[in-house]
């Protein structure tokens, strides 16, 4: 039986926290997107629904970017070092996207007095929704180029083109999949939260994303062998390509629940085609943090740092995981944007 090292656990943990990220953190992006798109006679109401299920959670889930961002640079400090620098404008994109969508939601709903048409939340409502729908792309892209072999250390320095790294082919079919799955994510959810003829509007857009999602999926694959060849080889063995199939078998099964109006169960396999899908890059990956130079126990910090990092993990999770779930469990109920109001709780007859 093979034991784990420290470094292979913050690996683990990394790759964890990064799929909690691109769950919640990911369906907020694509409800910008889905406000970028709102259109016809329910685009107001669209909009309302999508920001009352955003708002009291959407800083939240950006704990676990922080929370990636901390992880990397103490426990694989040379890959973190690597990364930001080899993708630096890119990531420096992302970064600007966060802070532009971030921005543009609370001074769009702090400007809601001029009315929904007024010109300034226009504005904010545009840049929210753009940077909502180009922040995922360039994040998939990055991924793209940390698993190609695009960032490379040649003689201690990092060697990575301007734009070679993240515009191939394979990084923007990639960064297109990330949108998708984002969009799908968001729909999926809101017909969860949503009633009515808004229920069936979020239905329609989570069709379309899921076949979007599976037709990208699809085409990727081809680009991989092409541009990233090694992911591709190791996709393909036993540790990754069960949860490749079956991430993309359990993304059909949700597009059919949705289909079938199953929403409960299409919001569920909705979020495990994702884990699937994540997992079996992160075994495909493995054992490289960034491909060719920097392996995880060549990248990782001392043991002693390490093993700091893991024993203190377990006392922050006591404090996030619970008042994650209590905000999650006050403030996401149904949406009242469309449909029947929450039903009144009986009056006590009075006795006689």
């Amino acid at each position: 039986m093979i034991t784990p090292t420290p470094a292979d656990a913050a690996a683990i943990l990394a790759l964890l926290v990064l799929t909690a990220y691109a769950l919640f953190g990911g369906a907020d992006f694509g409800g910008g997107v889905w406000d970028l798109l709102a259109s016809g006679p329910r685009a107001q109401g669209q909009r309302s629904a999508i920001s009352r299920a955003m708002g009291p959670v959407w800083e939240a889930n950006h704990v676990w970017l922080i929370f990636l961002l901390v992880l990397l640079f103490t426990a694989f400090p040379s890959a973190f070092a690597v990364v930001v620098i080899g993708l630096f404008l890119p990531l420096h994109l992302v970064l600007l996207g966060v802070i532009l969508r971030g921005a543009s939601f609370v001074f769009r709903a702090h400007g809601a007095q001029g009315g929904p048409r007024a010109p300034l939340q226009r504005t904010f409502g545009a840049a929210f929704g753009a940077a909502s729908a180009v922040t995922p792309i360039l994040l998939g892209a990055a991924l793209a180029a940390i698993s190609g072999g695009g960032i490379r250390v040649v003689g201690g320095a990092v060697s990575a083109p301007p734009l070679a790294s993240w515009f191939t082919p394979f990084a923007v079919a990639t960064g297109l999949l990330t949108l998708a799955l984002s969009s799908y994510l968001a729909a999926a959810y809101l017909t969860i939260e949503t009633q009515g003829s808004l229920q069936e509007d979020f239905r329609r857009r989570a069709i379309a994303a899921g076949i979007g999602l599976v037709v990208l999926a699809v085409l990727d694959l081809p680009l991989m062998a092409r541009d990233a060849p090694r992911l591709f080889d190791h996709l393909l063995r036993p540790a990754a390509a069960p949860l490749l199939v079956g991430g993309f078998l359990l993304a059909l099964w949700s597009l059919a629940a949705v289909y079938r109006q199953s929403y409960p169960v299409a919001r569920a396999l909705s979020a495990l085609s994702g884990i699937a899908l994540l997992w079996g890059w992160g075994f495909a990956q493995w054992p490289y943090v960034v491909y060719p130079d920097l392996a995880v126990s060549t990248a990782a910090a001392p043991r002693p740092a390490l093993l700091q990092i893991l024993y203190t993990l377990p006392v922050g999770a006591l404090l996030l995981v619970p008042s994650l779930y209590l905000l999650f469990h006050v403030f996401k109920g149904r949406n009242p944007a469309e449909g029947r109001p929450p039903r009144p709780r009986p009056r006590p007859r009075p006795a006689r």
